[in-house]
């Protein structure tokens, strides 16, 4: 619990999420002659499940706010972690409630009347590029010379894969593009979904319940387990990596092009370690031939803890947190603002170019299914995904193994 004059905020450790965190908790105390200490913890994607919502830390008073993405959210709610913020926004909206941000952003965190949470960080996941290699003279003559058709930004998986290799010069540390193999139940599970989706797949039947044995979901598996182990196009940090980690191997101009989420690109243009400010572009993802592009809409939340003593003072900041300026300043800081007001800002696009594009990206982004087990499921789609990598177990034996992991969650 919350020792006496401490709110205490768990937070998703990154860089940028700390900066502004800390300058916003300045900024309020400042406006309102608040005289708590903020207590900020940054924690890794693991930990902090582990600590706010596994370990009922939102219900105990162990947190104040914290961090929580949508994949954890239903399970965040269900369990009695959250407060709801219905009554605080009933009594005290925050600036352009709810109008201000994208139906996309406000949809995961209502349940009935009930609201789960305020949006903080958002950005769906999207094909990010080096513009400047892309648009090169010589590099286009070398493509053509080569495969017999022009240098373009691929639109299909098996043009992603061409380029890949085409890009990758270990010699001068650039690699074709990267990806996040860490084990933490999320990356891979993301990426086996958006290949799911852009195949024409589906990861639910009819009835709601999870399905990863599906034909689609067969060739998806296989699609990537051979890209990740091609060392002749992708980054040989990748297993390793998270999306943390990966965007960072961007940023220093190690990767000609990556599936990651928009935030990446955004830093890119801001943080001060990076080395292609000015040379990124961002587009909608590729997809296997005759289907459409998808993109994955996973955002994360302020949420005040069920336990917290200081929850009128929590709301107060969350609702100062997400006024305009300070969501500009979470896009500066190398976050992803959730406004539309951000989104369109003309200082912010001046910054960064391709922010209009934010709303391009919503109009194919798609939201995993809520589940209060999701947290589980997605650990076992990890297994799954990860086993095929690194071993030669047949793809559909390893679907089906996972598939029954799955169905015994719900019996």
């Amino acid at each position: 619990m919350s020792s006496p004059d401490t709110i205490r905020i768990a937070v998703r450790k990154f860089g940028p999420f700390e900066t502004a965190l800390q300058k916003i908790w300045d900024s309020f105390c400042e406006e309102t002659s608040c005289t708590l200490r903020a207590e900020m913890v940054p924690m890794d994607l693991e930990e902090l499940y582990a600590s706010a919502i596994e370990h009922r830390g939102l219900a105990n008073g162990d947190w104040d706010i914290a961090h929580v993405v949508t994949d954890w959210l239903y399970e965040a709610w269900t369990t009695g972690n959250l407060e709801d913020l219905k009554p605080y926004i009933d009594q005290k909206p925050p600036v352009d409630f709810p109008i201000g941000w994208s139906p996309s952003l406000r949809a995961s965190q209502q349940y009935g009347d009930g609201i789960a949470g305020l949006p903080f960080h958002d950005g769906p996941e999207c094909l990010i590029y080096r513009k400047d290699l892309f648009k090169d003279s010589r590099e286009q003559q070398a493509f053509h010379e080569l495969h017999g058709k022009p240098l373009q930004v691929p639109r299909t998986w098996e043009e992603f894969q061409t380029v890949a290799r085409f890009f990758n010069r270990p010699e001068q540390n650039l690699y074709g593009t990267v990806f996040a193999g860490y084990p933490d139940g999320h990356n891979t599970v993301f990426d086996f979904v958006l290949q799911l989706w852009t195949r024409g797949g589906e990861l639910t039947n009819t009835a709601g319940n999870i399905i990863i044995g599906t034909p689609q979901a067969v060739e998806s598996l296989q699609f990537y387990k051979q890209l990740l182990n091609d060392a002749g196009a992708v980054h040989p940090g990748s297993l390793n990596y998270e999306s943390v980690a990966m965007g960072m191997a961007f940023a220093r101009g190690e990767v000609a092009m990556m599936v990651n989420w928009f935030g990446f690109a955004s830093m890119c243009e801001v943080i001060p370690e990076s080395n292609v400010k000015g040379k990124v572009d961002i587009t909608t993802l590729p997809s296997a031939p005759g289907f459409a592009s998808a993109s994955l809409n996973v955002y994360w939340l302020y949420t005040i803890g069920k336990g917290s003593r200081y929850k009128q003072v929590a709301y107060d900041f969350l609702r100062f947190a997400i006024n305009q300026r300070n969501d500009k300043l979470v896009t500066l800081e190398g976050g992803i603002g959730c406004r539309v007001s951000t989104w369109n800002d003309y200082g912010v696009n001046a910054i960064i170019p391709y922010y209009y594009k934010l709303e391009e990206l919503h109009l194919v982004a798609r939201s995993l299914p809520q589940k209060s087990n999701w947290a589980h499921i997605a650990k076992i789609i990890d297994e799954v995904v990860l086993a095929a990598i690194n071993t030669d177990t047949p793809i559909i034996d390893l679907l089906k193994q996972g598939q029954q992991k799955i169905d015994k969650l719900t019996e």
